[in-house]
Order: C-alpha cells, then sequence, then structure tokens
C-alpha cells in the first residue's frame, strides 16, 4: 500500500538520505472509515474517497482536514468562479490592509497626541523641561512649542 524509496549506489549505500519517494498504492487501500487509526490511514481515506463525500465526515473536523477540504472546493471551481473567488479575495485583503494601516496610525496618532497633552500638563504644572524630554522622548523644540 505504501512503499517507500530511495535510491542507492552500486555498493548498496543510500545515495541521498533526504531523497526519498513515497508510492501510494491506492487500489490497495481499502480500510472503511471505522477502521482508520492512523493520520496516514486517514489522510490516504481522504485521498481515496474525496469526491465521493457530500458532507466532511466528523473525523475530518479537526483543522487541517478541514483547510483541505477547503481546497478541494476551490478546485471544483470552472474559470470564471475561479476568477470571482480570486478577484473577492484580493478585495478582501485591500481592505484589510487599508484597515491595519488605519488602526495603526490612529493608534501612533493618539499615542502622540497623549504624550503630548501629558508635556503640556507638566510644562504647566512647572517641570522643567529636562525633566519632560526625559519623561516624554519629546524634543526641546517640542516642547517650547506647546
Amino acid at each position: 500500500m505504501v512503499h517507500t524509496i530511495k535510491l542507492k549506489n552500486q555498493n548498496g549505500k543510500v545515495f541521498y538520505e533526504k531523497l526519498t519517494y513515497i508510492y501510494l498504492e491506492m487500489p490497495n487501500f481499502n480500510q472503511k472509515e471505522a477502521e482508520l487509526k492512523t493520520r496516514l490511514d486517514k489522510w490516504l481515506y481522504f485521498i481515496k474517497h474525496l469526491e465521493d463525500f457530500e458532507i466532511i465526515p466528523a473525523i475530518f473536523k479537526d483543522e487541517v482536514f478541514t483547510q483541505a477540504f477547503e481546497k478541494a472546493e476551490l478546485a471544483k471551481f470552472n474559470q470564471t468562479e475561479l476568477d470571482n473567488y480570486e478577484t473577492s479575495l484580493k478585495v478582501f485583503r485591500d481592505n484589510k490592509a487599508v484597515y491595519d494601516y488605519a488602526r495603526d496610525t490612529a493608534f501612533d496618532e493618539g499615542k502622540l497626541e497623549g504624550i503630548l497633552e501629558i508635556a503640556k500638563a507638566l510644562k504647566e504644572n512647572g517641570i522643567s523641561n529636562d525633566i519632560i524630554i526625559n519623561t516624554t522622548g519629546l524634543s526641546e523644540d517640542e516642547i517650547t512649542r506647546l
């Protein structure tokens, strides 16, 4: 059913440890859903029966198999459906990038406004510019303009 093959040289030594071929004899895989024990068994069952599934079987409810089912759904799309999907995905990613940038920028601007307010309050309460510079990280020019 599963054959692992490594290339060997003329002396029978493995040619390269990282080069391995794995052959699956899918017609010989005849386990039923209730007989699946290992992750490999589940993957082989998944591969052999994927096109027969109407719904995701309970044994495939973990995240890896759920993602595999989602990818399999995309594989069924015709070119128009695939183009529409990719366009909507691009729009989603663009919108998310704009949102993330706006959130980060607003956070940075809000942080600066807060520092300026604190520096202004410290200055109004007679705290020296040196202490305000050390506390806020603002420059002397910024503190003078407050």
